[in-house]
């Protein structure tokens, strides 16, 4: 297919057994008597937005998100992967991607959905310790997530990717880097370290403010952070992302497309899209959702919207370019090519943004490199130090304005 445009898909499975306190995604526990109908909804708003997908976009990964997508059986993610394969065109080699929780999969599971055609299992793990999990009101253990990971690789997954969270109220290093060393003794090819953030809204955030819980501590997340990056460094994982390493050639791609600020569709409840130049996202609630799609007619939307579409904004190509800034910094190995940029948006980078490079280059926390043989950066390159890895959030302020 002549100048084709890899794209990415996003599906929105926002049922969990159990909604943990620090969870600000949008989840619902209790509503499973509702999976049936919205796998029959997602199967219509994938046929209406491939309706309107342009011919030349081919999918290049699919990623099963929540929430707790392993809660789907076997027979109702095939029937979702066969709506998708009706509807667009996906690439020979596709990653595609389930989430799952650790205690919700059998190895009956795991090999049925490998048959399927899934390739990744990532698995929230989030702790290795007892207490840290009860904390985080997770329903599973460490026993739990030695399973998952057996059953996965006796089912035939080579990519594996694991998830944690440091930077707990009261945590201790020596417990954090338990954890860690327990995990890289599983050998995932992949892992994810996300810092604890008390979010508005969630019973984390209201117990904070109302001082029944400890505040996390900064300092000391920093500290864990640098650690766990020497540690992995020294087990041949490569950081390519600031809360993101894998061995070599194992990055997720569904990710990297996110991080490039390029074309994916979201589908389902809460679900977030960029496609088209807008951005936009679908309506929240479980049942509504099911509601707007049941109700549709055979009706054609413009792409990429659906029935269940709320809110839409199309991006100014300035916003196109804050975006590209604020996400490719993101990537920390590869950052953003000063030709790719031209080439993307017909401007110099240092022309617009000459400015806040220098300063962010004077302060330490950007650093320009060439790598003449990588095909995401052919020529000259901005990306984070290792100091701006722990400052990023002020790195990406200066690119966005107001």
């Amino acid at each position: 297919m002549n100048n084709s445009e890899l794209i990415s898909l996003y599906f929105h499975i926002p049922f969990c057994a159990y909604r943990c306190a620090y969870c600000d995604f949008n989840t619902y526990a209790g509503q499973e008597d509702s999976i049936p109908a919205y796998v029959e909804a997602l199967q219509k708003e994938i046929q209406i937005v491939g309706r309107s997908t342009p011919a030349n976009h081919q999918v290049d990964t699919i990623f099963f998100g929540g929430g707790t997508p392993s809660l789907l059986t076997a027979g109702q993610l095939e029937f979702i992967l066969n709506s998708i394969q009706s509807s667009f065109p996906i690439i020979t080699e596709a990653e595609i991607s389930l989430e799952a929780n650790p205690g919700t999969c059998s190895p009956e599971f795991l090999q049925k959905i490998r048959r399927l055609g899934f390739n990744r299992i990532s698995i929230g793990m989030q702790s290795a310790n007892p207490n840290e999990l009860r904390l985080l009101e997770r329903i599973h253990d460490y026993g739990d997530v030695v399973n998952s990971v057996k059953w996965s690789r006796q089912a035939g997954f080579d990519n594996l990717n694991i998830d944690l969270i440091y930077g707990l109220p009261e945590q201790k290093m020596a417990d954090w880097q338990r954890t860690v060393n327990l995990i890289l003794g599983l050998h995932p090819e992949h892992l994810s370290l996300y810092a604890l953030t008390l979010e508005h809204g969630t019973p984390f955030g209201r117990w904070s403010q109302r001082g029944l819980m400890p505040t996390p501590n900064p300092d000391t997340a920093a500290e864990m952070y640098e650690w766990a990056g020497e540690r992995l460094a020294s087990d041949s994982y490569d950081q390519y992302e600031i809360s993101n390493w894998s061995k070599p050639g194992m990055e997720c791609r569904h990710n990297l497309q996110y991080w490039r600020n390029l074309t994916y569709l979201g589908f389902g409840a809460g679900a977030h899209g960029h496609g088209g130049g807008y951005r936009y996202s679908n309506v929240l609630r479980i049942r509504t959702y099911i509601a707007r799609l049941m109700a549709s007619d055979e009706e054609d939307y413009p792409f990429p919207f659906s029935p269940a579409t709320v809110n839409r904004h199309l991006n100014s190509s300035l916003e196109e370019i804050q975006e590209t800034m604020m996400t490719g910094l993101r990537l920390t190995r590869e950052g953003i090519s000063s030709g790719l940029f031209k080439q993307r948006f017909d401007i110099e980078l240092m022309d617009l943004f000459r400015n806040e490079i220098d300063e962010l280059v004077r302060l330490g926390l950007l650093e320009w490199y060439e790598s003449l043989s990588s095909e995401t950066c052919p020529d000259k390159c901005l990306r984070l130090t290792s100091k701006g890895k722990l400052l990023g959030n002020q790195v990406f302020v200066r690119f966005v304005g107001d």
